[in-house]
């Protein structure tokens, strides 16, 4: 009888034991799982969670916050996320707060973190819904890569083909093996050299030309400096288009004196139209002139006759004797 009751007490104990470990146990696990903690509610949506299940970890700032508690399906394309947050967490978390699924690690369990945002915000309440950012999806990125070795193997195959061609090229080789080449980049580099030498002393010279007019050295700098110049240059050109106004107007006046001249002309008015077409005129000018030589030819004789005469012969001997006179000064002069 006493070995029954040691044995139902050893069984008692046992019981005790199990059921006091499991009540630690499970006190353990709900405060892990913010099931005995005071905690509020956040919301988020996503378009894809990605494997997300209820009972992931919720981060803020990489510190564990809390959990998911149950994931909704609103329609085709959102899903909404509910989240149990710590109340400790609540003075930290603000409304414009951004959520993102992430991993536990590389290859760990779903999580969901909690960024903060740069701007001012009120602090969170009670089943706010937070802005989500859109996950990368690990397939898409597997995609990417694939496409990105397909691109590769192609580049890297055309890379072959290229090196087998500059491989198999005698040209090329030829050429890489000519021992005059050096020789001639060494003399093209000098003749590049030489010539930015003579290049730098052109901008030189052209820098102190300029320098010079802007100093107002030589004619092109009193031009562009000397107000003065510049007025009396105006003047002139106003001058020389007076003058061309001036010359513009006496070829009018000439133009207009040759037409009245052609007009008389050809309608027979004025003098020189007599003198040109009027035979009548012509012959007594003729005439006229032939009576002046006739007239001119007999003074002459008279004057001859004149110095011939006893009367005048002295004075034309003596008017003689001194331009004979006067002819040899000058040739003693001379």
């Amino acid at each position: 009888m006493t070995g029954k009751t040691t044995n139902h007490i050893k069984l008692g104990m046992f019981v005790l034991a199990g059921l006091l470990f499991l009540i630690i146990t499970l006190y353990f696990i709900g405060k892990d799982r913010d099931l005995f903690g005071r905690t509020f509610i956040l919301k988020t949506r996503f378009h894809n969670v990605q494997g997300l299940v209820p009972g992931n970890n919720v981060r803020f700032a990489g510190i564990d916050a809390g959990t998911v508690r149950k994931i909704i399906m609103i329609n085709d394309t959102i899903v909404e996320v509910v989240m149990v947050i710590q109340n400790k967490m609540q003075p930290f978390i603000k409304k414009n707060a951004i959520t993102a699924i992430g991993t536990d690690g590389l290859m760990g369990n779903k999580v969901i973190n909690i960024e903060s945002a740069r701007q001012e915000a009120p602090h969170v309440a009670e089943g706010d819904i937070l802005t989500s950012r859109r996950p990368l999806n690990t397939d898409d990125m597997l995609r990417t890569l694939d496409r990105t070795n397909n691109d590769i193997a192609v580049v890297a195959e055309n890379l072959k083909t290229t090196v087998w061609k500059l491989n198999n090229s005698t040209a090329l080789w030829a050429l890489l093996n000519d021992k005059g080449i050096p020789a001639d980049m060494r003399r093209s580099v000098a003749n590049i050299q030489i010539a930015t030498a003579r290049a730098s002393a052109m901008m030189a010279n052209l820098d102190q030309m300029v320098a010079g007019v802007k100093a107002g050295k030589g004619s092109l700098g009193r031009i562009v400096t000397d107000t003065i110049l510049a007025t009396k240059l105006d003047q002139a050109v106003d001058r020389i288009n007076s003058v061309g106004e001036e010359a513009g107007k006496l070829a009018g006046q000439l133009r207009a004196a040759v037409t009245s001249f052609q007009h008389d002309l050809n309608q027979g008015k004025g003098t020189i139209n007599a003198l040109l077409k009027d035979s009548v005129m012509a012959i007594r000018l003729s005439n006229s002139l032939g009576n002046i030589e006739q007239g001119t030819n007999a003074f002459n004789q008279n004057m001859e006759a004149l110095k011939h005469s006893f009367l005048f012969r002295g004075y034309f001997r003596r008017l003689e004797k001194q331009q004979q006179k006067a002819a040899g000064n000058k040739m003693a002069l001379q």
